[in-house]
């Protein structure tokens, strides 16, 4: 007999027909007359209740000589084949009476999954086998709708998927922190007079590593499809182990052409209400499973989200409010002096408790942000119009760029974004203040001086998405297989 998916048999009111449902025990109980099973395949937070007369019910296994019921445990796999009828239980509008029972995997009791509740911690331990418990099989399922949102906004409005490399020769930001990639023997490395690894035998013949970000590809390719979006994975060395990092996540980073900061605060906060607004649309079900079981205001901040207006504030703004709050008793860990980075306590203090709202931070210190940032002139301030919602910029003491980074509840930065330097003798003098080698930026550099354009874009960390809108509290909870320090299993 087909099988039918479970998410299709409980939207069924057709009763009495034949079915047949296939996946994994969640919980088994018997009673005198008859047995309970619930069996869940994946396709829905749902499971379907099988009713089994014992009597009436063969059971077959191909791994044991004589299964019977007691085979039935949480974890096993089945095919059960019976009649869909109406269920007299509240909740649930169908049960299946079933006719035959056949058990794919049988499951001993060490399974690490059982019906009572495991810590996430015992289960980030249990990573190959915590995707079938229904709180990861939530995650992922809102996961992937994330991810068809994503491309489908992009589609809509006129951009094109564009894919960058994942291996690379260039440090995007200049943080360092990259993993190398090569073919070279590790224990027989060649190197120069100084010291140096030679790398002229190697694969590429160049030192490379995995890519921290596609901007700057990206960027090549805004210059000549005028609007582009990369989604892939990207890789950084950190050697940190908070609740916000790993060391393999998935990146969206789209650029446009002649975009100016106005117009990327934009595209930034419609972006994400569609995205918002996509998982209450189409992951009720699992949203209020998660809402129940993990954050009971998940739904309300989600719904919130896409209703408020988001503040835009300057970096100068948000630092004298900050400033205010610790003079009214407000305690910080970090400090937040004019120039500081902020800490995620600074962005989750003006975005919980100071507007409630999310908001878009513009106009950070130069001395803080990356290079191809686009500087503000001496007199700018991002003044926003009349109307607008946000704070009138005040005269930064400093030289500021044109960031655009998006603070949200829960996570703190979910978003950074800027209007990138289209003048080649404005970003080479910023190079040079840094003292950035360009022998690896060559081709990014030519794009200044061959028809160069304003254009802007920003980097949304995939992961930082799915936290906010599942309400998991751990980065490593949103990832099938979190890769991170001294944890590189499954």
């Amino acid at each position: 007999m087909e099988r039918t998916k479970i998410i299709d048999i409980l939207g069924c009111t057709e009763y009495g027909q034949p079915v047949c449902v296939k996946g994994w025990v969640r919980t088994h109980r018997s009673s005198k007359a008859v047995d309970f099973i619930a069996l869940n395949d994946g396709s829905t937070i749902k499971s379907v209740q099988i009713v089994v007369d014992a009597e009436n019910c063969p059971v077959s296994c191909d791994l044991v000589a004589a299964p019977s019921l007691k085979d039935v445990t949480t974890g096993a796999c089945l095919s059960v084949e019976g009649t869909l009828v109406e269920s007299p239980a509240p909740g649930q509008p169908s049960e299946i009476q079933a006719s035959s029972i056949h058990i794919y995997g049988l499951c001993d009791n060490t399974y690490p999954m059982q019906k009572k509740g495991q810590s996430f911690e015992v289960m980030r331990k249990n990573a190959h086998l915590r995707l079938r418990t229904n709180t990861f099989g939530a995650v992922m399922r809102i996961r992937h709708n994330m991810a068809m949102a994503i491309h489908t906004y992009f589609h809509e409005h006129g951009f094109f998927y564009f894919h960058t490399p994942l291996i690379t020769a260039s440090d995007c930001e200049g943080a360092g922190n990259m993993f190398q990639v090569t073919t070279k023997n590790l224990y027989d490395l060649k190197k120069d007079d100084e010291g140096k690894i030679i790398y002229d035998d190697d694969f590429f013949g160049e030192q490379t590593s995995l890519t921290v970000s596609g901007q700057l590809e990206g960027e090549l390719g805004a210059t000549a499809l005028g609007a582009i979006y990369t989604f892939g994975p990207t890789f950084r060395a950190e050697n940190s182990n908070t609740p916000r990092h790993l060391a393999e996540f998935w990146m969206i980073e789209p650029e446009v052409a002649f975009l100016d900061q106005e117009g990327l605060m934009d595209l930034e906060e419609d972006f994400i209400k569609y995205c918002v607004r996509w998982a209450l649309d189409n992951c009720k079900d699992d949203l209020e499973f998660l809402n129940k079981m993990i954050d009971k205001t998940l739904i309300e901040r989600l719904e919130g989200c896409v209703k408020a207006d988001f503040v835009r504030l300057t970096y100068t703004e948000g630092i004298n409010i900050l400033q205010q709050a610790i003079r009214d008793g407000r305690k910080f860990e970090f400090p937040c002096q004019w120039g500081d980075d902020l800490a995620s306590e600074h962005e989750r203090y003006l975005v919980e408790e100071h507007f409630r709202k999310p908001v878009i931070m513009t106009d950070y210190p130069s001395s803080i942000k990356a290079f191809y940032m686009k500087q503000n002139t001496a007199a700018a301030s991002s003044e926003f119009s009349e109307g607008s919602i946000g704070y009138r910029g005040q005269q930064a003491p400093g030289p500021t760029m044109q960031g655009t980074d998006v603070l949200f509840p829960q996570i703190g930065e979910i978003i950074g974004g800027s209007v990138r330097e289209e003048s080649y003798d404005k970003l080479m003098a910023e190079i040079n203040h840094r003292n950035m080698e360009t022998d690896k930026l060559w081709w990014y550099l030519d794009t200044r001086r061959y028809g160069s354009c304003p254009h802007a874009g920003f980097g949304l960390g995939f992961e930082r998405l799915i936290l906010f809108v599942t309400g998991m509290q751990n980065i490593r909870d949103v990832i099938p297989f979190p890769r991170t320090p001294k944890s590189a299993d499954f």
